[in-house]
């Protein structure tokens, strides 16, 4: 009989050598979730240290908003930077060193004496170190790991943040009441150095290191090659991007979402509380519950995202949380009541859930450019954020309470909510810019 051959053709493609497995795009996310949250205990103190270092060293509480905001606008001016250096030199150096330049800034604030250098150690370097940790770092690893389910990564990693703050919170929280703030400085500085080896170790920074496709991709994607000159990119841009109305009505929108959270809430909610004299303790137990829920709102809104359009999720966020610090101030109390644990629940659902489709939008009009472009979207949270952080403790000096400022940030909001339902949507066969 006749011999018939068979020509067997090999794709020599890199692939997932196997399909039914776990992707390892998640595993690469679980270690970012990790990170974050381990890096997330420097983002829990600055509210629990304004009361102690108040009555130790006699600085007004607009001295130590200051240091605080520096270090709010330095997280957010560096988190564009850290996006393209992250492509230049790869996301495991970036955040090692961040993190290794927080352990630095917290560590050495156990010996000031003087208020510069509060500025110098918790303002300058902490703020830089966790700019770089910023939601730069999971835009990134979204974009090069993901190209399916972006909006539920992003709002897995975004809870992170949340979810380290309910972990340090109470443990901070109780440190600084029984044992003063010096050990509690140390707890951040640890906790920031022991995640370095665990990012060294465990951290990969593209897919096609480890010879597969991005989660969701059909075709293989190889490494991109190192992109010099970070900084002249990052510039570039944002010059690119400002000529554009969807930058800044993204980058108005977020400097209210900062303004309303991590320059507020985050920095000046616990000596609200206490000011109505609510223990320490049981403030920072609220803030650390806002995590809980904050974890659970980012994660829906990140589905949400991937269902419906984003402009109208951020006009329906933006407005709720608006209306949510109108009654604050009424609200605030001795003792912890149904209607304050009601506001906390509401707010921590509404916290980040921001971000999912602001980082949506930013993709969507950006393109390959979305995660620098989110830096600085992000940079103008953070300013906003550092207005607040200055400007609350400013209000509380010279009128006693805090009541104008949550009134404000109020109204901030209701404007947010207006100028995300006017950002245009791409239209359909246009390309995004890159």
């Amino acid at each position: 009989m006749p011999q018939t051959t068979e020509t067997v053709v090999v794709d020599e493609t890199p692939t997932d050598a196997r399909p039914h497995r776990i992707h390892r795009a998640w595993f690469v996310a679980a270690v970012t979730f990790v990170t974050i949250i381990g890096a997330a205990a420097f983002r829990s103190l600055p509210g629990l240290l304004i009361d102690p270092l108040h009555q130790e060293f006699g600085w007004s509480r607009g001295t130590i908003g200051a240091a605080v905001s520096v270090n709010l606008a330095l997280y957010g001016l560096t988190a564009p930077f850290a996006a393209a250096l992250m492509d230049r030199f790869g996301i495991r150096r970036v955040v090692a060193v961040a993190l290794a330049v927080i352990t630095l800034g917290a560590g050495t604030t156990v010996w000031m004496t003087a208020a510069w250098q509060l500025l110098l150690c918790w303002g300058l370097l902490v703020g830089l170190g966790s700019g770089s940790m910023a939601l730069a770092f999971a835009a990134t690893v979204t974009n090069r790991w993901f190209t399916e389910r972006r909006g539920l990564v992003t709002g897995i990693l975004t809870a992170a943040s949340a979810s380290g703050q309910l972990i340090f919170l109470p443990v901070l929280s109780w440190t600084v009441q029984h044992h003063g703030w010096r050990p509690a400085s140390v707890t951040v500085a640890l906790a920031a150095l022991a995640v370095i080896p665990f990012v060294w170790l465990l951290l990969r920074d593209h897919p096609a290191d480890v010879g597969l496709k991005p989660y969701g991709a059909t075709e293989f994607v190889p490494r991109p090659a190192p992109v010099t000159g970070a900084a002249r990119r990052t510039v570039t841009v944002l010059l690119s991007a400002v000529r554009t109305g969807p930058f800044w009505l993204l980058a108005g929108t977020f400097a209210i979402c900062g303004a309303s959270t991590n320059g507020l809430v985050q920095t000046h909610f616990v000596p609200a509380a206490h000011d109505h004299g609510m223990p320490i303790t049981a403030a920072a137990s609220l803030l650390a519950v806002i995590g809980v829920f904050d974890v659970l709102g980012t994660i829906a809104s990140g589905w949400f995202t991937d269902r419906f359009e984003p402009r109208r999720l951020l006009a329906v966020y933006y407005a709720l949380r608006g209306i949510s610090l109108l009654f604050l101030p009424i609200l605030l109390a001795p003792t912890v009541h149904p209607p304050m644990v009601f506001f906390i629940v509401f707010y921590g659902l509404d916290w980040v859930a921001t971000v999912p489709p602001t980082l949506a939008l930013c993709r969507e009009h950006y393109g390959q450019d979305s995660a620098i472009v989110f830096g600085w979207v992000l940079a103008s949270h953070q300013v906003g954020a550092a207005l607040v952080a200055f400007l609350g403790g400013v209000a509380r000096d010279a009128f006693g309470s805090y009541d104008v400022v949550w009134y404000a940030s109020g109204a901030l909001c209701a404007a947010a909510a207006l100028m995300a339902l006017v950002i245009r949507r791409r239209p359909a066969g246009v390309p995004a810019l890159a």
